[in-house]
This record gives structure tokens, sequence and C-alpha cells, in this order.
């Protein structure tokens, strides 16, 4: 089936190639060079389709640009964002596979041993696929849907629009940015300079995902030093940091992981640990959908803290702790209007909007605190940030579909 949008999924293919992974342990922004590699590209590309103002701007390293408005009357501006990073899993050489006219039944082999397959009894969201094509990984490597979807879907509407003039339309503002999967990226987003006056995140998941609700997150590191000296003589001197940390861990609630709780229960999630005897470093991520449900599990962990150095010693464990983002709806209940309008968009298209709390965050999260109320857009991708992610091309047309299509009803607001 020939999809409307032309250049959609081979824009998408040709960026998901280029690894712009980000890195939690840089300071700089971005936090990887390759990022900026890969914005200037984008930049020439827009440049090239037509838009107006492209720059990126040294603030908050996003590539921001203008559709001026073919109206003769004003309208609010709208803002589209997506990020450009993928998440921490390898990127490097990835290699996008066609599958066509899905059965919805049959296994996906993605490598071609079989060691990693898209079974729909293990991924039942396939069989929502049935008929469509879709994009997979080769088994080594994400593919880059998130956000690459939705940066492409952004960019294909904006080239759409200008290559149809007749289709009436206010003043639009895109920005594409970094550092979106580590947390940082929306931190130094200039909401003055973007200049738009609502605007949505294109970063969700299938088709009819409308977010409006994310989230409340803080990022957790842990230190704890040992002490190793040789075994022969170890006892009553050796501290294995390892140990220690095995400890912190189980003193955490054992079911408030991400593999045992869902819709609006919050968790702890140790998401990288490097150790020998001498030291020991942990990483995590916490998240609440409420704020004061945030704050006691930080506390939580200061508690263990002290545990622990009440038992092994001063300074044995040291923690690194603090906020990311919150809980947009905090910010959105007072312009559920921007919610209506995406709303009205896909009911104008037969798509159902499924608004269920997200568990996850957006930079939309972030930048629905700084005064711009951002929702978040379905982009169409699937398992996102790992070797088993896919996306229908279909879903991702129905996304751009919706972008026009709000961008219409944008149009029609005197």
């Amino acid at each position: 089936m020939a999809l409307k949008y032309e250049k959609l999924i081979p824009r998408f293919l040709g960026y998901v190639k280029q690894n712009t992974r980000s890195d939690e342990y840089s300071y700089t922004i971005p936090s990887t060079e390759r990022q900026t590699v890969f914005l200037k590209k984008l930049a020439d590309e827009l440049n090239e389709i037509g838009l107006k103002d492209v720059k990126i701007r040294k603030v908050d390293s996003y590539l921001t640009a203008e559709l001026p408005s073919n109206l003769d009357h004003d309208v609010p501006v709208l803002g589209l964002i997506s990020h450009i990073d993928t998440a921490d899993f390898n990127s490097e050489n990835i290699q996008p596979q066609i599958v066509e006219n899905y059965d919805g039944k049959s296994i996906i082999k993605l490598d071609a041993a079989g060691k990693y397959v898209l079974d729909p009894v293990v991924f039942p969201s396939l069989k929502n696929y049935e008929g469509q094509t879709l994009i997979t990984t080769n088994g080594e490597t994400l593919l880059g849907s998130d956000d690459k979807s939705g940066v492409s879907e952004i960019i294909t509407t904006m080239e759409y629009l200008i290559s149809h003039p007749e289709i009436k339309h206010g003043k639009i503002k895109i920005g594409l940015g970094p550092d979106e999967e580590i947390g940082t990226g929306a931190k130094n987003f200039d909401v003055k300079d973007f200049g738009s006056d609502f605007a949505y995140t294109v970063d969700g998941g299938p088709v009819g995902q409308l977010e409006y609700e994310t989230f409340s997150a803080a990022g957790l590191k842990v230190h704890i030093t040992g002490k190793d000296v040789h075994p022969s003589g170890a006892k009553g001197i050796m501290v294995n940091s390892m140990l220690i940390a095995s400890e912190f861990q189980s003193m955490l609630p054992a079911d408030e992981v991400p593999e045992k709780t869902e819709g609006r229960e919050g968790f702890f999630l140790l998401c990288d640990e490097q150790g020998t005897i001498d030291h020991t470093d942990m990483s995590y991520i916490i998240r609440d959908f409420e704020r004061d449900g945030l704050e006691a599990r930080k506390n939580k962990v200061t508690e263990i803290v002290k545990k622990l150095n009440d038992k092994y010693g001063a300074d044995t464990v040291k923690i690194d702790m603090g906020d990311q983002y919150y809980n947009m709806y905090e910010i959105m209940k007072d312009h559920m209007e921007v919610v209506h309008i995406a709303e009205k968009a896909m009911k104008n298209l037969g798509i159902e909007p499924d608004e269920a709390p997200v568990r996850g965050g957006t930079d939309g999260s972030t930048i629905s605190f700084m005064g711009l109320p951002t929702p978040n857009l379905f982009a169409g991708g699937e398992n996102m940030h790992g070797r088993f992610e896919y996306v229908s091309e279909q879903a991702m047309e129905k996304a751009v579909d919706v972008i026009l299509e709000i961008i219409k009803l944008n149009s029609e607001n005197k």
C-alpha cells in the first residue's frame, strides 16, 4: 500500500542509521558530539525544504525553525517538539529491516540465526498490525523510533504544508532537541525564544496515545566505598563494596520494580551497577505519579543510606539524588483546551484517543512547568529502547495526519 507522504519512511530510515545516543555521564550540551553533527544535518534539511529562521540555539542546543502563517487573521502559535537522541542501548550500525504485509501471527526473526524474535505471544501488540508494514531492528541494536519517528513526522508535516500552500495554517514553530533520554535536554529550554502559545511533543507510542499525565521522576547514583585487602588476612578488615550494594538493593521494596508494577504504581529501577571489592557505583531511576509519593521514595533511600553508614562507618555509602521532572498534569489541568484540540483531531480521523497516564516522561513534562503547556502525541513506536523495538509505517502516517488535523483546527481558532 502506497503511503500518502512519500518521503516519510525514507527520511526515517536515514535518520535511524545515524547514531545519536546520549550520555548520562557527560556534562556538555548536548551530551555527545554525534548529536551536534545530526542537528547540523537536520538544520541543512530544514533550510532546503523552505523553513524560516532555522537555528541551533546556544543556550539549549535545540534546533528551531518557523513556518510562517498563511492566514489573514491571527491564531495561537503552535509548537511541535521532539528529541533526536536515543536511549542507552547499542546504537551503532543500526540496520532497520522491513516486514511487509505482516500477518499478525507469525514470529519475526530479527537476526539470521533466529536468536532474537518478535513473537506475538510475548509481544501481543504485534496483533494490532496485521496487514501493515513493520520496521524492525536486526536484533543487535535498538531502532531509534524513540524519537526519530517524531522527528520524521514533524519535518514531513512541514514539508507537506510547504508543498500544499492551499492548506491554511497559522504560524508553526518546531523544536528538535538533544538529551531527552537522560532527562537533561529540556532543562535549559528557552520558552520565550521559542515563541509558541502551546505545543505538543511528538514522542508517544502506539496510535491514539494522547498523554498529559506523566510520572514525577528522580535520578539516584549510589557510591559505595569498601576496603580491599588480601583475603588471607581479611577477617575483620575487608569490606566488600559489592556486598553492601546487594544489601542496599535488598532494603528497597522488592515488589516496587517495573516488572512488578503497572498503572499508577511507582517503582525503583536499578539501571546500572559497576563494582569491585574496593568501590561500587549504582545508578537508579525513581518514579511515582504523586509528588508526595516521589518524596516518600527519596526519603526511603536516605533512611537506607543512614542505616548502612551506621553499620559500616560514616561515608561508606554516598549518594547523588535529584529531581528530573514532575507530573505534567499539575500544569495541564489548567490548560485542557490544548488536550481537547488533539482529542478532536484524532476523533475527526476516526482514532480513539488513549489518555492513560504515561509510565514515563517527556520533555513536555519539563517544558510545561516552564509555562508552555505541552502534552504528548503518539509517534507510533512499540517496545522502545531495545532490540525488540519496531514501528508501523501506517502508524507513522497516521501521526502526520493527526498533526495536520491539529494545525487545521488551530487555523479555525479565531
